[in-house]
């Protein structure tokens, strides 16, 4: 029996800690752990609510925009203008966090997770002039591999001319999230942290320039996932159908839902691109969801309280020798269940919904390696629905941007309440984003936001059921305990972002970096 330790597991967003006990070359025993505390909740009391979709954009610089989106709704709710949200307002919402769903997907699967299973020592004797295998070809013939650092060797499966392929698609996926941020700057003012989602819509008015340009870079964008991005994804899976069948888990998914498509005040009501609920992939059975069903539980997380609350009256007490706990991650749970979120999730459930897009894309996959659905709960899987959902989003995109009509309403007027509370439930490209607020004396009393990875990281819970990548992890073989490779393309598959679930923490005598197996 051995204890493999990754700490920190790197190409992720954050410090995240996976262990690993492995007995007879099986993973036994899983734990994933947050090693830095996020204290953005205590930051917002006693301040202007006005400043939560703000602050709150600065829990990460991949995915601000689902932060403000989340506060924002949250903000519509409890100021009683949920319902009053201008068409143009709305459309340019689904504009900005469309367009950090484009940058992250491909910064996801090129920078983060693709580089697990492509060979970029493939290009060093590369010959031709294409500037971007050039650009990779400089740092290899420098010696200095660091931007595909960690390696993990003996298991590298494309031929030399997909990995060509993949390494000049990986350099190029650089200038597309350019673009995607240029485009989302033409509504949002700048990117990272937008200035333009507030309480009653946007701040940004449209007109036929902005609209051009915008037109512009999504027909780049739109190229490039259709004839880089889906192709290097099923080249992957090609040559790596095992993996349509490691890292599977609890093949449990929930999904809040995403992209307005109209002003219902009742959020789970309201009708959206991709909508919200609970699967099972075993059954493909859609159940509603309740989002007063949802809590944090803490028992193994590094949080005085103990128990299970619901995010409406969290407490973030912070007690880093609690004993038994492992992590700065909270367990959220739906009526005492686990579930993963992101876009496997999200696809899922438009497959049982019949959303033709995903039921067509999802069926050709399926058809090109003979599978079934079941197959979408493992690695690949994630990968493949993330895929198909970036072009689905860029799809809908052309047909909201031409929607807009220069000069008419973008924003509705509001007051602050003197007391009043309220939610906001959206995704971020990695799955479900809540924001709960309750406002007292015109201040923010209490503030709590349950995200992604706290979802999918999640350690085990006060039953000791363990999170979504702790179970994904139990039960994979592991070839070379000195190399798992399997367990770093498992864990970066769900994509995952520490800056959202953890922060803060003091440099003063941290290890920076460690690998350890123990026997």
């Amino acid at each position: 029996m051995a204890k493999i330790t990754v700490d920190p597991l790197n190409r992720v967003e954050g410090h995240l800690k996976i262990e690993a006990v492995v007995e007879n070359g099986v993973v036994k025993e899983a734990r994933s752990a947050g090693t830095m505390w996020r204290g953005f909740e205590n930051i917002l009391k006693n301040r202007n609510p006005l400043d939560a979709q703000r602050i709150t954009q600065r829990i990460c610089g991949v995915c601000p925009i689902a932060h403000t989106m989340a506060s924002t709704l949250n903000l519509d709710e409890a100021f009683g203008i949920a319902n009053r949200i201008p068409e143009n307002g709305r459309i340019i919402r689904n504009l900005i966090l469309g367009s950090n769903f484009l940058q992250s997907h491909i910064l996801h699967f090129y920078a983060l997770a693709a580089l697990d299973f492509v060979d970029v020592t493939a290009a060093a004797d590369y010959a031709g002039s294409d500037r971007h295998l050039q650009q990779v070809q400089s740092f290899i013939k420098r010696g200095s591999l660091y931007p595909f650092f960690p390696r993990y060797e003996g298991d590298y499966r494309l031929r030399k001319n997909e990995n060509v392929q993949a390494v000049k698609h990986y350099a190029g996926s650089l200038d597309i999230r350019r673009l995607a941020h240029e485009m989302l700057a033409i509504w949002g003012g700048n990117m990272p942290q937008s200035v333009a989602i507030v309480p009653g819509g946007v701040t940004e008015n449209p007109t036929v320039s902005k609209i051009a340009d915008f037109r512009f870079r999504l027909k780049k964008i739109s190229h490039f996932i259709e004839n880089s991005y889906i192709p290097d994804v099923l080249m992957v899976a090609s040559r790596y159908p095992d993996y349509f069948e490691i890292g599977d888990g609890l093949k449990e998914y929930l999904s809040y839902g995403c992209f307005e498509l109209d002003s219902e005040p009742d959020l789970i009501k309201r009708k959206r691109l991709f909508s919200s609920g609970r699967i099972t992939l075993r059954d493909l059975n859609k159940l509603p969801l309740d989002p007063q069903k949802i809590t944090e539980d803490v028992t193994h997380s590094w949080y005085k309280q103990n128990g299970a609350l619901h995010p409406s009256v969290g407490v973030t007490d912070p007690d880093h020798k609690k004993e038994g706990a492992y992590t700065w991650l909270k367990a959220p749970r739906y009526d005492g269940k686990p579930y993963e979120v992101g876009p496997l999730a999200r696809q899922v459930i438009a497959y049982v919904d019949g959303y033709e897009p995903t039921v067509s894309m999802v069926n050709a996959v399926l058809g090109q390696f003979n599978a079934s659905p079941a197959v979408l709960g493992s690695t690949l899987g994630r990968h493949a629905a993330r895929a198909i959902e970036t072009k689905i989003v860029a799809d809908r995109m052309a047909e909201w941007v031409l929607e807009l009509k220069p000069g008419e309403p973008v924003h509705t007027h509001f007051e602050i309440p003197e007391s009043a509370t309220g939610y906001g439930i959206t995704e971020a490209p990695r799955g479900g984003v809540g924001h709960w607020i309750s406002i007292k004396n015109y201040k923010t009393d209490n503030y709590q936001a349950v995200v992604p990875t706290t979802w999918n990281g999640s350690p085990r819970d006060e039953n000791n059921v363990p999170g979504p990548i702790e179970q994904a992890l139990e039960g994979t073989p592991v070839r070379d305990e000195k190399n798992p490779f399997e367990l770093v393309r498992i864990v970066r598959s769900f994509d995952p972002c520490l800056a959202c679930a953890v922060h803060v923490v003091t440099p003063k005598g941290n290890e920076i970096t460690r690998f350890v197996v123990e026997g």
